[in-house]
């Protein structure tokens, strides 16, 4: 099923209003759809190279406005709809152990979800679970998910299809290890 939902949002590449297809996709991907915008962002840029930024700039304040959705289920409808949602992403377990530091974690869980494959909508439907503070919220929403499409954008538009198996084979991992970098770059001016 979710190949079948992968290639059907793929498809949505190539329609005459894909603009607005990657608008929905990246707005609901940020509270409960399982497939990232990516899939639509890079046929799109690669057919139209000059779009790219304007693609990009959609896709993240969809995203970002979607992550305001999960917010809100997190924040009013965590039993009914939040829970529900994270277990069927395999996360529940995980988000219950992992509840009690996330606040103290600051804005780092939704820095890192943003930027990397990990899935967006876990952090934003945890983050109005815990109460996380809704301007650290937004401000690093709006950071992380213009980091990771401009990203991609400004690679597609600058080099074209051929970085695109590297973007969808090892983006992600690149990703996680500036993140992580970045975050040792943090401790140690912070502890050393």
């Amino acid at each position: 099923m979710l190949r079948s939902l992968y290639d059907w949002t793929l498809s949505l590449a190539a329609h005459p209003r894909a603009l607005w297809a990657l608008a929905i996709v990246a707005f609901v991907e940020s509270s409960f759809f399982p497939i990232p915008p990516d899939v639509l962002m890079i046929p799109m840029i690669i057919a139209a190279p000059r779009r790219a930024f304007l693609i990009a700039f959609v896709a993240t304040v969809s995203s970002v406005l979607g992550g305001l959705l999960g917010y809100a289920i997190g924040a009013l409808a965590f039993d009914t709809l939040g829970f529900p949602i994270l277990e069927a992403l395999g996360k529940g377990d995980a988000v219950l152990e992992f509840n009690d530091r996330f606040n103290d974690l600051s804005f780092w869980p939704v820095l890192i979800a943003g930027l990397t494959p990990f899935p967006y909508k876990v952090i934003t439907i945890m983050s109005g679970w815990t109460g996380l503070p809704l301007l650290t919220f937004v401000v690093t929403s709006i950071v992380a998910r213009a980091g990771r499409f401009f990203l991609v954008a400004a690679l597609l538009h600058f080099f074209g299809a051929p970085i695109r198996d590297f973007i969808e084979k090892r983006l992600g991992l690149m990703t996680v290890l500036f993140v992580v970098l970045l975050a040792g770059g943090f401790f140690a001016v912070r502890y050393l």
